[in-house]
């Protein structure tokens, strides 16, 4: 019988940054790492894989939402500054600061 629950050994981050121009970093930094790195996006959602771990982003109205995950908590500072860097090199014309704030796993049920 297969195990099919979550893995405790992923680490995760995310932050919110209030822009104006969601959208368009999003569709920025996908098309950014789309020449070097498997890249999907479209309709206010994107996600970039690294090989240190993954980005999942999603546009709305007045935010950006940034998502990133990893099954290396050592790799994981690293992936928030790649992706913290180049949205600040895109946003360069805004005031932009990336707050990361840790992602708490919910219990495992049945654990």
């Amino acid at each position: 019988m297969s195990d099919t629950r979550q893995t405790d050994d992923v680490v995760a981050a995310t932050a919110q940054i209030a822009t104006a121009n969601a959208k368009r970093y999003l569709t920025q930094l996908c098309k950014h790492f789309e020449h070097r790195r498997p890249v999907t996006y479209g309709d206010g959602a994107g996600e970039i894989a690294f090989q240190m771990g993954v980005c999942r982003l999603r546009a709305e109205a007045a935010v950006l939402t940034l998502h990133v995950a990893s099954v290396d908590a050592a790799a994981l500072p690293q992936l928030e500054d790649v992706v913290a860097r180049h949205l600040i090199r895109f946003a360069f014309r805004e005031d932009i600061n990336v707050e990361w704030h840790p992602v708490v796993p919910p219990p495992t049920v049945g654990a």
